[in-house]
C-alpha cells in the first residue's frame, strides 16, 4: 500500500453529484480524485424517471426555490448536452371532479412558465382531447388536457460524460473502488481504498473530502468514518416499469392519481413506454432494492385509469428500482419529503474539512456542484471562477436544436447505417459518434455484431473511454440495448468483455 500525491479534493461517490462536483472542481484548477465502489451511475443516478424538469408537483409543497432553480437549469443543461438531453412536451389530462381542479393546475402551469427564464421551450397550452391525437390512447372520459414543456435526459450517460470531462481535464476517476477508511492526520485526510476487482488497497491524501455517496452517504459516515447514530437522509424507493409501446405520439403523459401521487408515461427507446415512479420509504441496504409486486400492481392500475387499453403485468419487458437519498426534513409521507439538496461543511480548527452532500436531483446537479465549490473555496481556498453554465459535455459541441442535422451528417458519412442506428449513436455520443465510426466504410468495418444495433466498435469505445467493464454496464447504463438483445447475445457480450477488459 503506497501513499500518493496530495490531492486538493477527494470525492466519494460516482453518481451525478459526485461526478458533477469533480468536473467543476478540476475545471477551476483543483486537483481531484473520485472513487466509486461500483460502476459509475450504478445507483440512484441511473434509476430516475429520466427527466430534466422543474418539478411541477413540488409547487404543492411550496418548494419555490427548488422549482425556480430547476426550471432555469433546463435550457442550460440542454445547451450543455444536446445529445443526451432534449425537450419533451407533457400532456396532463384532467376531468371535472378530478384530483385537482382545473384552475389550480392552470395556476401551477402559469408559475411553471414564468418562474424559470424559459427561452426555447414552448409555453403551456390547452388541448381538446376529442380532436388532438394525444387523446387517442386515453379513455373517452378525458376530453381536456394541458400541454407543457420539460426535458428528457439519458441519466446514466450524463453521469459518465461528467466523469469523462473531469478525467480529460486531469481528474483521477476510480470506478469499482471502495473507500474502506478515511481519517484525519496532520491537517490532511488519509483515504484508504480497495479495488473491487483484485482486492488491492491503496491510500490517498487530500486536503478536503467530499462525501457524495448518495443513498450510502450515512453508510460512509458510519463505516469509513466510524461515526455512530448517523441519520441524515430518508431513503425513498422509486420503481419504474417499461412496457410495449402504448401510444405512437412523441409527447409524454402526466397522470394524477386519487392518492395525490402522480406518474408519468413516457415514450422510451422507440419501441416502448416507460411508466413511473412509485414513492415509498425504504429501510434495507440500497444495493438490494428491486421492484415489488405491490409496486407493479400500483403502476399498472394507475396507468390503466387513463389508458383505454389497460396496462397488464404481462406487458412488462423490463423494470428498475432505485433509492433516492432525500434529506430527512421530517415529512410525514415519502412523496412530501423535500427534493432539495443540503450541503453540510464539517470543519474544525486545524483539521481537514469534510463536505457532506444530502439529497438533490438530476436537474439541479450543476447548481449543487457550484454551491459545493463555494463551500470548498471557503474551506481550502478559492481556485478559479464558476465556469460550467456555458460549457459543453463531451460530444455536445453542436447547437441545441441541431440534433437532426448531426444524424443526417453521420448518415451521409456512412451510407450503410440504418437511420435508427444513426439516431441512437448521436443520442448517446453526439459528435463523438464520428470518432466511433471513423474508418467504417461498410457494415463489416464496425466489427462483431452483438445484437440490436450494438457493434464491436462501440463496445471498444465504452471500454476504453467510459469505464465499462461488464455487459450490464454496456447494455443497461451506457446504452439501453439490453432491451433488444436476447439472453444468449448478452452472455456472449459478457464473455467478450471479460477478455477485452483483462487485456
Amino acid at each position: 500500500m503506497s501513499v500518493e500525491t496530495v490531492f486538493d479534493i477527494f470525492v466519494i461517490g460516482g453518481g451525478i453529484n459526485g461526478c458533477g462536483i469533480a468536473r467543476d472542481a478540476v475545471g477551476r484548477g483543483y486537483t481531484v480524485a473520485l472513487a466509486e465502489m461500483n460502476d459509475l451511475a450504478s445507483g440512484t443516478s441511473s434509476g430516475a424517471t429520466k427527466l430534466i424538469h422543474g418539478g411541477l408537483r413540488y409547487l404543492e409543497y411550496y418548494e419555490f426555490r427548488l422549482v425556480r432553480e430547476a426550471l432555469m437549469e433546463r435550457e442550460v443543461l440542454w445547451a450543455m448536452a444536446p445529445h443526451v438531453i432534449w425537450p419533451l412536451r407533457f400532456v396532463l389530462p384532467f376531468q371535472k371532479g378530478g384530483v385537482r381542479p382545473a384552475w389550480l393546475i392552470r395556476l401551477g402551469l402559469f408559475l411553471y412558465d414564468h418562474l424559470g427564464g424559459r427561452k426555447l421551450l414552448p409555453a403551456t397550452k390547452t388541448l381538446d382531447l376529442r380532436r388532438d391525437p394525444a387523446g387517442k390512447p386515453l379513455k373517452p372520459v378525458f376530453s381536456k388536457a394541458f400541454e407543457y414543456s420539460d426535458g428528457w435526459v439519458d441519466d446514466a450517460r450524463m453521469v459518465v460524460l461528467n466523469a469523462r470531462d473531469a478525467a480529460d481535464r486531469g481528474a483521477t476517476i476510480l470506478s469499482r473502488t471502495r473507500v474502506t477508511s478515511a481519517r484525519r492526520e496532520n491537517g490532511l485526510w488519509t483515504v484508504t481504498v480497495r479495488d473491487q476487482a483484485n482486492g488491492q488497497t491503496q491510500s490517498f491524501r487530500a486536503r478536503m473530502l467530499v462525501n457524495a455517496a448518495g443513498p450510502w452517504v450515512d453508510h460512509v459516515l458510519a463505516g469509513a468514518f466510524g461515526r455512530n447514530n448517523v441519520h441524515n437522509v430518508r431513503l425513498v424507493q422509486g420503481s419504474h416499469i417499461v412496457v410495449k409501446k402504448k401510444f405512437s405520439d412523441k409527447r409524454a403523459y402526466f397522470f394524477q392519481n386519487p392518492d395525490n401521487r402522480i406518474i408519468f408515461a413516457i415514450p422510451y427507446e422507440s419501441d416502448f413506454t416507460l411508466i413511473g415512479t412509485t414513492d415509498r420509504d425504504y429501510t434495507d441496504d440500497p444495493k438490494n432494492v428491486k421492484i415489488s409486486e405491490e409496486e407493479i400492481a400500483y403502476l399498472c392500475n394507475a396507468a390503466s385509469e387513463y389508458f383505454a387499453e389497460p396496462v397488464k403485468k404481462d406487458d412488462i419487458v423490463w423494470s428498475y428500482s432505485a433509492v433516492r437519498p432525500l434529506y430527512d426534513d421530517g415529512a410525514s409521507k415519502a412523496q412530501e419529503a423535500t427534493r432539495d439538496y443540503v450541503l453540510k461543511l464539517d470543519r474544525q480548527a486545524e483539521e481537514a474539512p469534510l463536505l457532506n452532500v444530502f439529497g438533490g436531483k438530476l436537474t439541479t446537479y450543476r447548481r449543487l456542484a457550484e454551491n459545493a465549490l463555494e463551500k470548498i473555496g471557503e474551506a481550502i481556498g478559492v481556485k478559479g471562477a464558476a465556469w460550467t453554465a456555458k460549457s459543453r459535455l463531451p460530444g455536445g459541441d453542436f447547437e441545441a436544436t441541431a440534433y437532426a442535422a448531426e444524424v443526417e451528417a453521420l448518415l451521409k458519412a456512412h451510407l450503410f447505417l440504418e437511420y435508427g442506428h444513426a439516431e441512437r449513436l448521436v443520442r448517446c455520443y453526439g459528435t463523438d459518434a464520428k470518432t466511433i465510426m471513423s474508418g467504417a466504410a461498410r457494415a463489416e468495418d464496425m466489427g462483431r455484431h452483438f445484437g440490436g444495433s450494438l457493434y464491436e466498435c462501440e463496445v471498444r469505445w465504452l471500454i476504453e473511454r467510459e469505464w465499462a467493464c461488464s455487459a450490464e454496464d454496456v447494455l443497461w447504463r451506457r446504452t439501453k440495448q439490453g432491451l433488444f438483445l436476447t439472453a444468449g447475445e448478452a452472455a456472449e457480450l459478457e464473455t467478450y468483455m471479460a477478455v477485452a477488459v483483462a487485456r
